[in-house]
């Protein structure tokens, strides 16, 4: 299940238990709506309450950072989960964007937002 709000300055997404494709095509079509309409997108995932995601959606993770990777500018992760974090270092190898995992929300929001802050 996933829950995405709109900020001022990023897009906001918490996934709660199992993420699956069809969540994972959620957040495309909202990420797609931020680049179409604001230019590079700027994303927060809390992934804090995941407790797994599905294969297909790993695949389409990839396939859609791939095919996007010159639409982000940063990208914030909450998560203390070594897969998670394992899954970001991918990422940075395929896109362009600035990609950084943090173990609490504020310093995410606080990074994304531009406040100087020791990362």
């Amino acid at each position: 299940m996933i829950s995405i709000s709109h900020e001022a300055k990023y897009t906001h997404a918490v996934v709660f238990e199992h993420f699956t494709l069809q969540d994972y095509k959620e957040f495309e079509d909202n990420v797609l709506y931020d680049i179409r309409f604001h230019g590079a997108a700027r994303l927060l995932l809390d992934l804090r309450l995941m407790d797994g995601y599905t294969i297909d959606m790993a695949l389409e993770e990839i396939r859609f950072s791939k095919q996007n990777r010159q639409n982000f500018d940063r990208v914030a992760v909450v998560s203390d989960d070594q897969w998670v974090v394992w899954s970001v270092w991918l990422n940075q190898v395929i896109s362009e964007s600035e990609i950084k995992v943090f173990a609490d929300i504020v310093s995410a929001q606080q990074w994304l937002e531009d406040i100087n802050i020791a990362a």
